[in-house]
């Protein structure tokens, strides 16, 4: 069966699965109800979480990337039926009692070890935050919001990529054939930001990025509903629910970062805007005004004509093989952790490319699995991410339950007879997501409802983050990229140029993002919007971004990520901030340095989600990082290196 789970040989084990998860769900309510108040407790709510979880998270991962459309179907139906029962279980009040009698018990809780009280505290978030304080009417409208939302979210998700057609007689001939041709009318699937042609990126633009009634009603209910009920259960607003627990802790904090990361930019990116500008006069002296579309295209341009980097001239030295050494090796020395390939059985695994790992500790044992889903298939969708299929925690008979993970890339097939070849891009992200898995291994806890990446958003990028900067390092690459037909190493020049490379234009990349992020707040800040959430795009982009709007364009009714990330897009800008602090203070200096690998072990992947994250940060740096410290790390990220400036003039 599937990750060896014996019920899932076939797509109907799922309904078997769930069967028995629901059957154990039941019997641990009634266990948790009928217990006196004690550590207990806690233990029986981390079951019951595990036994839903087991299928759930299972099912997530099964449903996406499945090449059986029957597995993806059945994983798909699991998924929500176990949703249904976790948001009853929310609401549940009698369980929910059993919970409050130990938080309420003072001479208990304080009897409980800190990891304890915090997942009890957490358990105790989910039901406050699906309404249980509130009357039955009010709980009831609290669990219809919840659905109505889930269902807006994935009716949003799915608008945010249908393409847009055009009658093509609106076009010049000459650029008709970028886009997919169906009978009189155009197809536009997306911004095609790599082409060269001005012509064809604005065409893709306007019509690609035109405003859709359908999407932008779904998207001003789903931000009513999230209002709605965020209020309902006792929040000003939705931002103030979604950041509870975070190491932001709330929307001002949020604010103040972004607004002062903004400040800090601003000089930085009116320079790469006249750069862009200047190289678009040249390559197209008749338009030179600087677009949203021209903005990725000119990075690029800049970026090659600058330190020409063909990924053509580093793939060879980029094998898969070699970079999964390199990982080894890397881990051995920092963490004296070993990757070692596993047979699997039959029906073990979803597609005959996927590669088992065991993760072996020196002298703590095997530590989990990592299954790594590296290729490109039909149907598998084209993004990097990893998933956890089950969380480690202690058992009642004082075994630990091991994590079990996936990790899905899209690399390109080998051609025969030779090895898969990654290109820069494609070794970074193999390294960001090994972070996660790491994370997930070492994130060793007693219950499973904070074990290894489950915790905070704005701090579970840090260690797939951090893993960035050891890609980026020539002593790191060193130990590892070869070229695969002579065993030549990579020279050091080519690293450096690599990495001087990407700070390009980076402030004005970066001040996008800063964008995206003020836009997710306002739209999750107070309500009713004083706009129309167009109108605050306009504004937004005009105030914090600088380049200019595009009338009819509604750019926000393709941001994906207001589902997952919810007034939390800002995440991915602190967590890279707190890792660049990480790097500069403990690994820079030696980026196989044993203690300090020790210790960010000890400090920041040892408690999963199990301790407040601030405090995580300030065990590892020895210090409480502030805003204004945040916004230093990224901004100084940006400074070109010196030596390889002068190497290169």
């Amino acid at each position: 069966g599937l990750f060896g789970v014996p019920e899932l040989s076939c797509p109907e084990g799922f309904q078997e699965a769930q069967d028995k998860a629901l059957q154990e769900s039941e019997r641990l309510v009634q266990k948790a109800c009928s217990t006196p108040p004690g550590p207990e407790t806690v233990m029986i709510f981390d079951q019951l979480s595990d036994s839903l979880c087991r299928v759930a998270d299972l099912a997530d991962f099964v449903k996406v990337a499945h090449p059986d459309f029957a597995f993806r179907e059945a994983a798909e139906e699991a998924c929500r039926n176990i949703g249904t029962v976790v948001e009853k279980l929310n609401t549940d009040v009698e369980l929910c009692q059993s919970l409050r009698r130990l938080l309420a018990d003072e001479t208990v809780m304080s009897s409980l070890d800190p990891e304890t009280r915090r997942v009890a505290e957490l358990f105790m978030f989910d039901f406050e935050i699906s309404g249980i304080h509130l009357d039955e009417e009010k709980r009831k409208k609290a669990v219809d919001l919840n659905i109505r939302i889930l269902d807006l979210c994935n009716e949003f998700l799915i608008g945010t990529h249908i393409p847009n057609k055009i009658d093509k007689h609106v076009l010049p001939e000459h650029i008709r054939y970028n886009f997919t041709t169906e009978g009189n009318y155009l197809q536009v699937a997306g911004l095609h930001a790599d082409c060269p042609d001005d012509l064809v990126r604005e065409a893709a633009y306007k019509i690609f990025l035109h405003s859709n009634a359908q999407q932008l009603a779904r998207l001003e209910e789903l931000l009513a509903s999230r209002n709605s009920l965020a209020q309902l259960v006792g929040y000003d607003t939705f931002a103030h629910r979604a950041l509870q627990g975070t190491m932001a802790k709330n929307p001002e904090t949020v604010t103040q970062f972004l607004e002062k990361l903004s400040e800090q930019l601003s000089k930085r990116t009116q320079k790469d805007f006249q750069m862009m500008t200047k190289m678009k006069m040249k390559l197209n002296p008749h338009n030179s005004m600087l677009m949203p579309w021209d903005h990725p295209y000119y990075s690029g341009v800049l970026r090659a004509e600058r330190y020409n980097i063909d990924p053509g001239l580093y793939c060879p030295f980029f094998s898969l093989g070699a970079c999964m050494e390199g990982l080894n090796s890397l881990f051995s020395q920092l963490l004296g952790i070993s990757l070692y390939a596993e047979q699997t059985k039959r029906g073990e695994i979803w597609s005959e490319d996927v590669r088992k790992l065991a993760v072996v500790h020196e002298t703590e044992g095997l530590l989990g699995y990592i299954y790594c889903d590296f290729f490109q298939r039909p149907d598998k969708p084209h993004q990097d991410c990893h998933f956890t299929v089950r969380g480690g925690r202690l058992k009642e008979n004082g075994e630990y339950q091991l994590p079990v993970v996936v990790l899905m890339l899209s690399l390109p097939n080998s051609a025969r007879g030779a090895p898969t070849l990654l290109s820069p891009g494609m070794m970074e992200n193999l390294f960001h997501e090994m972070g996660h898995a790491m994370h997930s291994m070492l994130g060793r806890t007693r219950y499973q409802h904070v074990t290894g990446t489950r915790c905070p958003t704005d701090f579970a990028e840090v260690p797939s983050i951090l893993m960035e900067y050891f890609a980026n390092d020539y002593r790191v690459v060193n130990q590892f990229a070869r070229h695969y037909k002579t065993g030549q190493p990579l020279p050091k020049n080519m690293v450096s140029r690599l990495c001087e490379s990407k700070k390009v234009c980076a402030a004005a990349d970066m001040q996008l993002q800063v964008f995206y992020a003020v836009l997710d707040q306002i739209y999750h800040g107070e309500h009713p919007l004083k706009k129309s959430t167009t109108e605050i795009l306009k504004e937004t982009q005009e105030k914090v971004y600088g380049l200019p709007y595009v009338p009819n364009t509604a750019w926000q009714l393709r941001f994906s990520h207001l589902v997952g990330y919810g007034a939390k897009y800002y995440s991915y800008l602190m967590s890279r901030a707190v890792a660049s602090m990480v790097w500069k203070q403990c690994f820079a200096q030696n980026p196989f340095d044993r203690a300090m690998g020790e210790r960010y072990r000890r400090e920041m992947l040892a408690h999963g989600g199990g301790k407040e994250p601030m405090l995580m940060v300030q065990g590892m740096l020895q210090k409480s990082p502030s805003v204004e410290d945040f916004v230093d790390a990224l901004v100084s990220d940006l400074d070109h290196d010196f030596e390889t400036f002068i190497m290169d003039s």
